[in-house]
């Protein structure tokens, strides 16, 4: 079993022959982030299946690993990049399966859409308020803090009758590598 606390793990693991009246033996590991690789992050059953349960989901292996996919992934990833990552552990998964599940994640509030109103879906494991900076050429998404943006004075310059139920703002631009190619 595999608990991650913040900056460590902690491992439940059996102990060593010699002593025998142990059951178990609690290790503290260090956990390296490493963000230009996805860091495999593994919910037990129980912890998925609580998750699952207080958004009147229905449990099974493919949809833990797909959601797992996407909170793993530390970004804004096509259902066909999860996909990819998905099929390394389920190879007969079907795309059509992972594209439901994202649907279905997004519809009772587990995961994020990026850019709803984007030809294609991008999806986002990160459910604390914040905004996105887009890159008008390659696409990318980065996330900015909801502090950089002041939305109780937007909400003063709204329409009448226009009620502000889930604030996000995508700010369009260049990103670094896109305008080093200009």
């Amino acid at each position: 079993m595999l608990v991650v606390v913040a900056s460590h793990s902690l491992v439940l693991r059996p102990p060593p022959p010699s002593r025998s009246k142990e059951r178990f033996r609690l290790t503290l590991l260090p956990v390296v982030y490493n963000y230009s690789h996805p860091i495999t992050m593994r919910l037990t059953h129980v912890q998925f299946r609580e998750l699952a349960a207080k958004h009147a989901l229905a449990v099974t292996h493919q949809r833990q690993v797909v959601y797992e996919a996407v909170i793993a992934s530390h970004g804004h990833h096509s259902p066909e990049s999860i996909y990819a990552t998905v099929r390394r552990r389920i190879p007969s998964i079907s795309l059509a399966t992972v594209y439901n599940n994202l649907r279905l994640f997004i519809e009772c509030g587990m995961l994020r859409e990026v850019t709803p109103h984007a030809p294609t879906l991008r999806v986002d494991g990160n459910l604390k308020p914040h905004h996105h900076l887009v890159c008008s050429r390659c696409k990318s998404v980065q996330d900015i803090e909801e502090e950089f943006i002041d939305l109780k004075r937007l909400s003063r310059h709204l329409p009448d009758g226009f009620d502000l139920t889930q604030p996000l703002v995508e700010v369009f631009g260049l990103c670094r590598r896109c305008r080093a190619k200009n």
